[in-house]
């Protein structure tokens, strides 16, 4: 057995090239940025063909430029040379008719447009190489293969796979029309349709702020008299201890009556302002006469020992979602959205709360810093996805470690709220109805100062004096400040789960889901913490960022040796979901190419478990520079966002010169040479 460095993945001789671990990308420093970039579109790092060093030595000052983040990230869309309107493109008639600002001219558009593409198979991919596949492959447009029409029309890049092409009677230009296939369209109807779509309506109410609210005006008025009514406690408090301190100055041997039950010491009365009955109506506005929702009767979420994939900013989109379904995931949670951004109805926040079909338990989670705004974003998230079943909870981030986030006090920056926090989770429940409220939380936002417990105890529970209503917790057991430096502490995971469970046992309490979080890469990790640690499952981050096949092994209790074809194949299967939610026109595709992209940045960093000595790998273990037992293998596992770009040219065709992408971390770019 070889001898490595502490932290270092074991690879079998065989493979190995240097026991050197290659530098591993910031975790943290991945969350917070979006960067921008420079010109070509393929921002390359040195080549590693199968884990070769660049020979000319680095400066200290050229290592340090090649750490951390790359900042304020932008991508720009690229289009068409020669655009066209896109009713036209639709094979429909345009209203505006000559008035219309776009170009009318189908065929000039298809003459300069770029020739169609192909999507090969795997094994058309490696058995005839790249070019010669492409062109042996039938014709086949992922969305019409899946809608039975392709709404991007004349637009597709996949076009002649769903174009019928006739010839006039007189020998003239022949005639071009888009082909539809009923049967699919049916089928599609049903099973393949993504739901949440926000209106242009809903968007511009909230943009101008006509947006009703009426559970949410009803509740923040009964915060604001309860603030109210606690000002006048405060006040006769002072008072009466103002006359007991004039007494005691004048001499008085008056004995002093004890202070009225209303001031009791401010503790308690943070506790029961923090504490009102979920089960507690408020005034109802005229608009509302429904009576609200019981704790009781609120949808149980039934999640013992299911597969849970967690929010994931950027790579967690519905591409990948789908894909990580494929792969037997349960449970799928969108991106963080921020609740402002909902309330202004952003476009880009809207988009995140899209759900496909095949995501059979989906929720939406939000990250706010007050009532103000959380409740009202539950409330129209409620009214406007949940009312057909759009999503099945609504999850509160309490963990969000990124600056950005904290210092506006939201994320991990509620762990040091609770009074917030209860009064929000309180007024969501209110707001959503029958759907649950979630809560994903760190241990504390210092390191040895952990407030979990605390928080999770008074979580739980809708029907007593102390309880938030919350139906299901995720702890992730890091606090804010140690961010991925250290391994996750599930020994107080443990500690956490008991006391809630104590709880609910003293006060007979429904018992409610409760999911670790952290350090989770194999099936050996999923049931050992499940056994151990007394959680009901464990939510996957990282681990399915770099090996989604991760639900897989779960499922099944093993661990998968994939080999480099069918890694491949879970690309082709992401790019072809890409391709059916963002579109398969120009743009369509080079936005599926940079989300793409965003994945490879995470599974490059995959060792292949046939590689290694010891089993199962473990999530922070650095790679040597090792070999993989084929060329595809050594390709998957290049840190060169060149051959990333590469991967994708397989299935999305060449890149384009105005294409861009910029890698998070500053280790995977290129170093020019010369």
């Amino acid at each position: 057995m070889s001898v490595f460095p502490d932290g270092t993945a074991p690879v079998k001789a065989e493979y190995l090239i240097s026991v050197d671990p290659l530098p591993v990308p910031d975790d943290d420093a991945a969350e917070g940025g979006q960067g921008s970039r420079s010109r070509n579109g393929r921002d390359t790092t040195e080549a590693n063909d199968g884990g070769g060093r660049n020979n000319k030595k680095r400066s200290k000052e050229e290592k340090k430029a090649r750490q951390g983040q790359n900042k304020n990230r932008r991508f720009a869309k690229v289009r068409d040379e020669q655009d066209i309107c896109f009713k036209v493109a639709a094979g429909t008639l345009c209203e505006f008719g000559a008035d219309c600002k776009y170009n009318h001219d189908l065929q000039a558009y298809l003459a300069a447009k770029p020739p169609d593409l192909r999507m090969p198979t795997v094994d058309g991919l490696l058995d005839a190489g790249v070019e010669d596949a492409a062109d042996s492959q039938p014709a086949l447009c992922p969305i019409f293969e899946e809608f039975g029409e392709c709404k991007y029309g004349f637009k597709c890049r996949y076009l002649s796979a769903h174009i019928r092409k006739s010839s006039s009677e007189n020998g003239g230009t022949e005639s071009l029309s888009l082909v539809v296939d009923e049967e699919k369209k049916a089928r599609a109807a049903i099973s393949a349709k993504e739901v949440n779509y926000i209106g242009g309506e809903t968007q511009k109410l909230l943009r101008t702020k006509k947006y009703p609210f009426p559970v949410t005006d009803a509740y923040l008025l009964e915060l604001q008299e309860a603030d109210k009514r606690e000002q006048e406690i405060e006040k006769e408090r002072k008072r009466v201890k103002e006359e007991e301190r004039e007494k005691a100055e004048a001499g008085d041997d008056t004995v002093v009556v004890a202070e009225p039950e209303q001031s009791r010491d401010s503790a308690a009365k943070v506790q029961e302002r923090t504490a009102m009955d979920v089960t507690s109506a408020p005034q109802a506005d005229l608009d509302t006469p429904d009576v609200p929702m019981r704790f009781s009767e609120k949808n149980r979420l039934d999640w013992k020992g299911k597969t849970y994939l967690a929010p994931l900013t950027t790579v967690g989109n519905l591409p990948f979602r789908r894909l990580c379904v494929s792969y037997g995931v349960d449970i799928t949670c969108g991106e963080m959205g921020l609740s402002t951004s909902f309330l202004s109805g952003s476009k880009e926040e809207w988009s995140l709360v899209r759900r496909h079909p095949s995501e059979r338990t989906f929720g939406v989670q939000i990250a706010g810093n007050k009532p103000n705004t959380l409740v009202p974003t539950a409330e129209v998230l409620a009214r406007e996805c949940g009312s057909h079943g759009g999503i099945d909870f609504v999850d509160v981030n309490c963990g969000c470690p990124i600056d950005l986030v904290f210092k506006t006090g939201s994320g991990s920056a509620l762990l040091d709220a609770p009074g917030k926090l209860g009064k929000a989770l309180i007024g969501m429940n209110k707001a959503l109805g029958s759907i649950p409220v979630t809560l994903k939380l760190r241990t504390g936002v210092k390191d040895g100062r952990n407030t979990a417990e605390k928080l999770m105890t008074r979580a739980v529970g809708g029907g007593g004096e102390s309880g938030w209503g919350v139906g299901c917790i995720t702890l992730h057991g890091r606090t804010r400040q140690q961010r991925y430096t250290k391994l996750a502490d599930w020994e107080y995971i443990r500690q956490c789960v008991d006391a809630v469970r104590a709880r609910e046992a003293d006060e007979d309490l429904p018992p409610i889901p409760i999911f670790g979080n952290g350090d989770c890469f194999s099936s050996h990790d999923y049931h050992s913490a499940v056994e151990r640690y007394h959680v009901d499952g464990v939510m996957v981050g990282r681990g399915a960022l770099i090996k989604p096949w991760i639900f897989t092994e779960i499922k099944e209790r093993r661990e998968w040796d994939i080999s480099s074809r069918e890694r491949l194949e879970g690309i082709r299967k992401l790019a072809e979901f890409g391709l059916s939610h963002f579109g398969s026109d120009t743009s369509g595709i080079n936005t599926t190419r940079r989300y793409l992209c965003e994945a490879l940045s995470f599974q490059y960093r995959y060792v292949p478990i046939g590689l290694l000595e010891v089993l199962p790998a473990k999530i922070n273990d650095r790679a040597p520079r090792f070999r993989g037992r084929d060329e595809l293998e050594n390709l998957l596992a290049s840190p060169n966002s060149a051959d990333w770009v590469k991967l994708s040219e397989m299935f999305l065709g060449p890149a384009p010169e105005a294409f861009v992408f910029v890698p998070k971390h500053k280790s995977n770019a290129y170093e020019s040479q010369g």
